[in-house]
């Protein structure tokens, strides 16, 4: 998929656990990891929002478009 969701990058530079992200976004952790490994569908933009609040980052940082 030409789409890279960055999470795990800009949880190592927050120094955040998944854990503590999904509590905050109030979702499981089970469906954050969905977002983090790139099987998703799609991203509702309030979460993506909620997430780049969070993790004082921009969208950018969050997903990338790769050309295959």
């Amino acid at each position: 998929m030409p789409i890279i969701v960055n999470v795990d990058v800009m949880l190592a530079k927050r120094k955040m656990q998944s854990k503590e992200l999904a509590e905050k976004l109030d979702v499981t952790p089970a469906n954050l990891s969905i977002l983090k490994t790139g099987k998703a569908k799609g991203i509702r933009f309030d979460t993506l929002e909620a997430i780049c609040r969070i993790l004082n980052c921009q969208p950018g940082d969050i997903l990338e478009y790769v050309a295959e």
